[in-house]
C-alpha cells in the first residue's frame, strides 16, 4: 500500500469515520459522510484494475484498510467489504462505463446473495431471470443485502435465464425500477451497515449486465468473490479486536483503585486477561495473513485458509470482546468507552454467511473428500 493512499485512509478515519462512529451506531444511521471520505481518498477504486484507472490492489492491502476502518467503525468497514467484494465480479465483467465509475470513487456497489428461502445458503439462488429481447427480466427477494437503498449497484444472483448451470449473476443499478424500497435496519449491531431486503419485481436490466457467462455465477461466486469476502470478514474482525485492545490497556492502565495506590493493571487477573487477549489476535491475524497470501498468490491453500480464516476471527472477537467486557468491569457497558459496540459488533461476523458452523461443515468436507456443497432439486 502506498504512503498516499495510507495517508488519506487514516486521516478518513481520523477526521470523518471515527468521529461519526457513536451516532452511526446508536441511530442506525448510514456511515454516508465516511464512505464519501474513503472515496475522496481513493479507497473505493482501490481494488479495481489498472487499466480502468483502479489502484490494482490485492486482497492483503484491501484487508489492511478494511482492518484500519473496522478500529474505528464496524459498520463503515463492513459496507466496505461488501464493496470489495462485489469489485472483484465487476472489475472483471461490468461494462467500461461502470468500472471506470468505481475506480474513480463515484460507485458503490454491493453484493445481493441471500434470500429468505435459501437463509445462510448463499449460494443457492431461487429468484428468477428471464429472456425479454435484449432485455432480462429478473424476480425474486433478497434477504440481506448490505447497504441497501445506499449502494449505486447490486450483484444480483438469480437462477440462470436460460436453464444451463446453476446461478448467474448481473449488474443492477439501484435506481432500476422495480426495486422495493428497504425497511430501516434495526438491529444489535453494525447498526449503520443498512442491511435489509430487496425485491425485485419485474426488474429490467441489459443483456450486457449478466457478468460472465449465464450460468455459471456459482463459479465466480465460489472462485472470485467468497475468498476475498471471508478473508476481509476476518480483517473486519481482527480491526475490531485491535480497538477493543487498546481500549482495554488505556482503561487498565488509567483507572486507580484509590485504597491501594495501585492501577487495574497491577492486578494479575487482569493482566492475565489481557495477555490472552493478545495472544488470540496475534494467532489469528497469523491466519489472516496465510490466507491473504494464498488467495494472491493462488497457492494450494486458497480455498481453506479463507474458510479458516473467517472461523477463526468471527469467534476469537466474540471470545476477546466478550473477556474486555469482563476486566473492565462496569465502565464497559457504558457507550463512551466503546468496547459494548465492538462487543454487539463483533457478533456479526459469526452469523453472516458463510456461518461459522457452515465453514466447519465445509471444511470438514474437504478433509473428507466430498464436495464443499450439497444441491438438492426441488419438486
Amino acid at each position: 500500500m502506498g504512503d498516499a493512499l495510507l495517508d488519506g485512509v487514516d486521516r478518513a478515519v481520523s477526521d470523518v469515520i471515527a468521529p461519526a462512529a457513536r451516532v452511526v451506531d446508536s441511530e442506525g444511521k448510514f456511515p454516508r459522510e465516511g464512505v464519501d471520505a474513503l472515496a475522496r481518498a481513493g479507497v473505493l477504486g482501490l481494488t479495481m484494475g489498472t487499466d480502468c484507472g483502479g489502484g490494482g490492489a490485492d486482497l492483503r492491502t484491501a484487508c489492511a484498510v478494511v482492518e484500519r476502518v473496522a478500529r474505528a467503525c464496524g459498520s463503515t468497514a463492513m459496507v466496505l467489504v461488501m464493496h470489495y467484494a462485489a469489485c472483484t465480479v465487476l472489475d472483471k465483467h461490468a461494462p467500461a462505463r461502470v468500472r471506470r465509475s468505481i475506480a474513480s470513487g463515484e460507485h458503490l456497489s454491493t453484493i445481493a446473495f441471500s434470500e429468505p428461502g435459501t437463509r445462510s445458503h448463499f449460494w443457492v439462488s431461487e429468484c428468477r431471470a428471464a429472456r425479454d429481447g435484449e432485455h432480462a427480466v429478473l424476480d425474486g427477494p433478497k434477504s440481506w443485502i448490505t447497504a441497501a437503498g445506499e449502494a449505486d449497484s447490486y450483484v444480483w444472483s438469480t437462477l440462470p435465464a436460460d436453464g444451463a448451470g446453476t446461478t448467474t449473476l448481473w449488474f443492477v443499478p439501484a435506481a432500476t425500477p422495480g426495486l422495493s424500497e428497504p425497511p430501516r435496519f434495526d438491529g444489535l449491531g453494525l447498526r449503520g451497515n443498512g442491511s435489509s431486503p430487496i425485491t425485485a419485481s419485474g426488474v429490467q436490466v441489459p443483456a450486457e449486465h449478466c457478468l460472465g457467462t449465464d450460468g455459471a455465477g456459482f463459479e465466480m461466486a465460489m472462485g472470485t468473490v467468497l475468498p476475498w469476502f471471508l478473508t476481509m470478514s476476518a480483517a473486519f474482525s481482527i480491526g475490531l479486536m485491535e480497538s477493543v485492545m487498546e481500549v482495554t490497556i488505556r482503561h487498565l492502565t488509567s483507572t486507580r483503585l484509590e485504597h491501594l495506590g495501585v492501577t487495574l493493571a497491577d492486578q494479575p487477573l487482569a493482566r492475565s486477561a489481557l495477555g490472552r487477549m493478545r495472544v488470540d489476535i496475534d494467532r489469528t491475524r497469523t491466519l489472516l495473513e496465510s490466507a491473504a497470501t494464498a488467495v494472491d498468490t493462488r497457492a494450494p491453500g486458497a480455498v481453506v485458509r479463507p474458510l479458516e480464516a473467517k472461523a477463526a476471527a468471527a469467534e476469537t472477537a466474540v471470545e476477546v470482546t466478550d473477556r474486555a467486557m469482563s476486566v473492565c468491569g462496569g465502565a464497559a457497558f457504558r457507550k463512551d468507552l466503546g468496547i459494548e459496540r465492538r462487543f454487539r459488533d463483533a457478533r456479526a461476523a459469526r452469523v453472516m454467511a458463510p456461518t461459522t458452523e457452515a465453514l466447519y461443515e465445509f471444511i470438514a468436507r474437504m478433509l473428507c473428500g466430498l464436495p464443499m456443497f450439497e444441491f438438492r432439486a426441488t419438486a
